[in-house]
C-alpha cells in the first residue's frame, strides 16, 4: 500500500498562477490560496469564512493585507504548511479554500 503513495507522490509541478502573472506584468487576480504553490509568497485579500471557522483564522494571524508563504503540501494533499510572519501554521485544506489572497 505505501508502495501506491509513493507512485501518487511524484506529482507534476505546477506552476503558481499568481507568480505567473507577476512576471507578466499584470497585477495578479484574486485566488484561493489552495492555488498557491509551494515557495511563493501572497497577501491574504479577504476572508469568506463565517463564524468559528473566521474567528480561528484571526487568531492564527490570518488577516487581510497579512504575507503568507506556501511551505509546503501534504503527501496527500492535505494539510497545507504556511508561514505567517515568523510561525508555521497548518491548516486544512477545505479552510485554506475560504481564503482569497493576491501576489505578493
Amino acid at each position: 500500500m505505501l508502495h501506491r503513495f509513493r507512485k501518487q507522490k511524484a506529482m507534476p509541478v505546477q506552476e503558481c498562477p499568481s507568480c505567473a502573472h507577476t512576471t507578466q506584468g499584470g497585477n495578479g487576480e484574486d485566488q484561493t490560496l489552495t492555488n498557491v504553490a509551494n515557495g511563493c509568497r501572497c497577501r491574504i485579500r479577504r476572508h469568506r469564512a463565517h463564524g468559528a471557522i473566521r474567528q480561528r483564522l484571526l487568531d492564527l494571524g490570518f488577516v487581510p493585507n497579512a504575507e503568507i508563504e506556501m511551505v509546503r503540501c501534504a503527501t496527500l494533499g492535505d494539510p497545507l504548511e504556511l508561514r505567517v510572519g515568523d510561525y508555521y501554521v497548518t491548516l486544512r485544506k477545505r479552510e485554506a479554500d475560504l481564503i482569497d489572497v493576491r501576489a505578493a
